[in-house]
């Protein structure tokens, strides 16, 4: 069997439209704005297939015209799907130009779909010897597999595939030939194709009936065995249950050709997919598809690739990668549409001047020339990723381009002090501009050698960040968008992550140099080019008045860190496994027998094959019971167990991420916790916090709220204080539509929840229940997120036609607010974005989109994205305000954490009024709306205690 050829037929859209959708939320744009998200799926699924199996045969089959013989049987075949796409029809002619240059042959047949073409070659070169796999997760396959035909199914992204031959498909349809798969699929219908089916069959029954009667011929032969209404159905849609079998059969006869030689895998053209890749944006699908096909000769590979690998550099651009929107993946931009990656210019190719400063008189010479200078880009090189401990080796610096100077640091701490306070003059210089790539790492540097930062901050990748918002902000990724450049790889220097991964330290002068000045070169010329565009794009007021003074904000708190009581959080894990284990043993009594809890697969047997707590539960993709939190959630009420399956699996996550995690994260030359907050992930403009994520801790459980216990004051001498903007979304949205009756709940100082609710249940105030506040408080924050009855059906006790009228009565009580919904949207569509108060913009590509999913998604942002990132807006300008007047002051007291809508201060006792005072100030007047804000203080020993 295994000396069998073997040949692997994709089905082109299936793949197409998975990849695509399984990047719905983030998808993958790149600077010219095409959403690549279908390419990018499909060709990582492709080249899985490949690197997994290497078949001696491959093709790609696509469907072209639908299927004109299913149509002309039944008119409505298909009619009921949503209009492709526009970024399917955009994939499809890129997906098979790499396709040809790839040398994969496309198989495509007018007024045939790509089952019919799969189906006919599989029958086809099954007759010539051959082993077929079939590349699709579409179950209609099923009925074509034979001793020779497989179908070769991806599972959930991530979960690699498997294979279904006889057996599995005896098994998945309960049938004894896979033939009858065909009657299976004309009995139960399918919605996505349109196939009406029996009236009245679901999966159950067909399975039933092709149990007892084999076919859908043999189910009206013995029709007189039926009873009651189901009898009736089946007597009376027969010609309708034959349709439906004619429309599920996958024809055979397809007017196409299996030549063995033209489906023979072979050499991709290398060089033409590279540049393809190129004008996609494409650069870690490049190095996969490279390694994919160099495999044997990884060196090549390695050089070939290194120059297209993100930078993790040991320098000023450390941590760039990690602002990406989408998590370390595949979509990175470059805007060169037709050259390939040999012609973009390098250090070798392109006339540059860098010079390393020797020490001595030369410095001094070289010091005083740059004090001379109005704007520099400065770049520190330094021993490792974390600010807080690693050592300069050296700094570069750059004022005009293509020319730069490194001036190297000695490893002696006394004589690199006694250098960096010869530079003093120029970091400390209110005139001179200082530029650079992610300045905030540089600030932190630079903090622990004592030295400040002063004058007017230029940073790129902030710049960028509201130039194109949804991009990638890494320098590597800037210089080759906007500068056709692609930078000399950190890790020609040092190597790769790993024990033998050498230090800056170790790299020679000449490297050093060449690395550094190069960077700090490329980031003068991005400055250059996006001083211009933040214009452009009215972002220059953000940038100047926002993202540039919050940069020095956020590492003053960064630096800061916040003290954590590590005795509390071994007490709260010790409490956390006595509550794990008693919910187990709970758990295990419930179920009857011991079984992994934490494993999905086993849960779904035991909860609704054993337990039978649903008559038809809810399958993923694969065909295993769905035992994710939304099912769960919703069943708990019901059933004991579920509850506390869901505690065990709150309490299991809330020990392992924060519990037993926290207190290695303590730096330890500090004794304290020091996030990273990160300017440039959230679109909206919200911060995000890293390193640990203090903005995710669980606050509505007991044993979450716990958590914060273990933040405590930096001694008994200090107090933590929370200030937490009230509701302010709400007051937000109230503004910005000018909801009188709204606004005059705000301006009265009511509680918003119980007036809406008085309002929309037309009850005094008084009479308010609490479950009439509850559901006016979710109706509150829902129209926010564009909430429907079905979703607030689910959060609240109400029926679904009780929801539609609690939300239809709440837009009659609020017009305005409803009018702003609209005109938001209408904005939207007419200018393709939609902004804050403050002028930061949202860009909503698919806002016109013909598919309603995606559509919808856009429209839901174009009214949230405003409210949120407003509010966000806001607090940055509160925290501008907070730290400009306490550093004036000379205060003790210092801004520790930002959490959403609250900030968090080490607040020194004496000065607790007066600090009290001026931050309930600042943050009521960060800025004026037509509904006052409102700021809540508290304080106490610990994070809890305050909030």
């Amino acid at each position: 069997m295994s000396d069998q050829k073997r040949l692997f037929l994709v089905d082109a859209y299936a793949l197409i439209f998975r990849g695509y959708y399984a990047f719905i939320k983030n998808p993958r744009i790149n600077s010219k704005g095409i959403d690549t998200s279908a390419i990018m799926g499909f060709m990582n699924s492709l080249l899985d297939v490949i690197k997994r199996e290497r078949p001696d045969h491959l093709a790609v089959c696509f469907d072209k015209g639908g299927s004109a013989d299913r149509v002309e049987m039944f008119e409505a075949y298909k009619a009921n799907r949503d209009e492709t796409p526009e970024a399917i029809k955009v994939a499809v002619p890129y997906i098979q130009e790499i396709l040809k240059a790839m040398h994969i042959p496309i198989m495509v047949k007018e007024g045939y779909e790509a089952d019919d073409v799969i189906g006919t070659l599989s029958k086809q070169a099954e007759k010539q010897g051959y082993q077929t796999f079939m590349v699709t997760p579409d179950k209609d396959f099923a009925q074509l597999v034979s001793e020779n035909i497989f179908m070769y199914r991806p599972k959930s992204f991530g979960g690699g595939y498997e294979t279904w031959g006889i057996p599995e498909v005896q098994k998945k349809f309960e049938v004894e030939d896979p033939l009858q798969v065909i009657d299976f699929l004309g009995m139960m219908g399918d919605s996505s194709d349109n196939i009406p089916g029996l009236p009245g069959v679901g999966e159950k029954t067909a399975k039933k009936f092709l149990k007892a009667y084999g076919s859908m011929e043999g189910l009206f032969e013995n029709i007189h065995e039926l009873k009651g209404k189901m009898k009736e159905k089946v007597e009376a849609n027969q010609e309708l249950g034959l349709l439906s079998k004619k429309l599920a059969t996958i024809m055979l006869d397809v007017p196409v050709e299996f030549d063995e030689k033209d489906f023979e895998m072979c050499d991709p053209d290398i060089e033409a997919v590279k540049t393809i890749f190129q004008d996609l944006e494409f650069r870690r699908l490049t190095e996969n598809f490279l390694k994919t096909f160099a495999a044997e000769d990884t060196q090549a590979t390695s050089e070939t690739t290194s120059k297209t690998e993100e930078k993790v550099k040991t320098t000023s651009t450390a941590g760039a990668g990690q602002f990406s929107l989408f998590g370390g993946d595949v979509n990175e931009p470059n805007t060169e549409t037709n050259s390939a990656s040999h012609t973009r210019k390098t250090a070798e190719n392109t006339s540059h001047f860098y010079q390393s400063v020797a020490s001595g008189m030369a410095t001094k010479l070289f010091i005083k020339n740059l004090m001379n200078q109005t704007s520099v880009c400065f770049d520190t090189e330094t021993t490792g990723l974390n600010p807080l401990t690693a050592e300069l080796v050296g700094i570069a610096f750059s004022w005009e381009v293509g020319k730069g100077f490194y001036l190297p640091f000695p490893e002696d701490k006394t004589e690199a002090q006694d250098l960096i306070e010869e530079l003093r003059p120029f970091f400390e210089s209110e005139t001179i501009e200082k530029i650079g790539q992610n300045l905030k790492y540089d600030i932190k540097v630079l903090a622990k050698y004592n030295i400040e930062v002063k004058g007017k901050l230029f940073d790129t990748m902030l710049a960028h960040y509201l130039i194109n918002p949804d991009m990638r902000h890494n320098m590597d990724v800037l210089a080759e968008t906007y500068l056709n450049y692609t930078p000399i790889s950190i890790e020609t220097l040092i190597g790769k992550k790993g024990k033998n991964q050498l230090s800056m330290r170790d790299v020679p002068l000449e490297k050093q140099t060449e690395y550094a000045v190069e960077d700090a070169d490329i980031t003068l010329q991005l400055k250059e080019h996006f001083q211009n565009e933040l214009g452009e794009a009215n972002t220059q007021t953000l940038f100047d008045d926002i993202e540039i003074p919050l940069l020095r904000v956020l590492a003053a708190m960064e630096l800061e860190g916040i003290n954590l009581d590590k005795d509390f959080l071994a007490s709260l894990a010790e409490q956390l496994n006595n509550d794990i284990a008693t919910l187990e043993k709970s758990i295990y009594e419930a179920a009857g027998e011991e079984f992994n809890i934490a494993s999905p697969k086993q849960l779904g047997i035991i909860l609704f094959e054993k337990m039978k707590l649903v008559d038809k539960p809810k399958k993923t993709k694969t065909g295993q019971y769905s035992t994710a939190e939304d099912v769960l959630s919703y069943l708990a009420k019901d059933h004991e167990i579920i509850q506390n399956i869901l505690d065990f699996r709150g309490l299991s996550k809330l020990k392992s991420t924060y519990v037993d995690a926290l207190p290695l994260q303590v730096e330890e030359t500090t004794g304290r916790v020091h996030t990273d907050y990160m300017q440039t992930v959230a679109a909206t403009g919200r911060l995000s916090s890293n390193n640990p994520n203090l903005q995710n801790i669980p606050i509505r459980t007991e044993r979450g709220r716990q958590v914060r216990k273990a933040f405590i004051p930096r001694s008994e001498d200090y107090t933590l204080l929370a200030a937490d903007y009230s509701q302010i979304e709400l007051r937000i949205i109230a503004a910005l539509s000018e909801e009188e009756t709204m606004i005059e709940a705000f301006n009265n100082g009511e509680d918003i929840h119980a007036s809406t609710a008085a309002k929309v249940f037309n009850v005094a105030i008084d009479d308010v229940t609490r479950e009439q506040r509850s559901n006016a408080k979710t109706v509150n924050f829902g129209i926010i997120y564009g909430v429907s009855a079905f979703g607030l059906s689910n959060q609240t006790d109400l029926s679904r036609s009780e929801a539609k009228e609690l939300i239809d009565t709440y837009y009659e009580t609020y017009p305005k607010l409803k009018n702003y919904i609209s005109k938001q949207v209408d904005f939207a569509r007419d200018h393709g974005y939609v902004q804050t108060v403050l002028g930061r913009r949202r860009y909503l590509k698919d806002i016109n989109s013909r598919n309603a999913v995606v559509r919808g998604a856009a429209e839901r942002n174009a009214v949230n994205a405003p409210i949120q990132g407003s509010a966000a807006d806001i607090i940055k300008l509160a925290m501008i305000a907070i730290y400009n007047k306490l550093v004036a002051g000379n205060y003790k007291t210092k801004m520790l954490l930002q959490v959403h809508d609250e900030l968090v201060f080490d607040v020194y006792k004496p000065e607790l009024k007066e600090v009290s005072n001026l931050i309930k100030t600042e943050m009521e007047n960060a800025y004026k709306l037509a509904v006052p804000l409102d700021v809540e203080l508290d304080t106490g020993d610990n994070w809890l205690e305050a909030h």
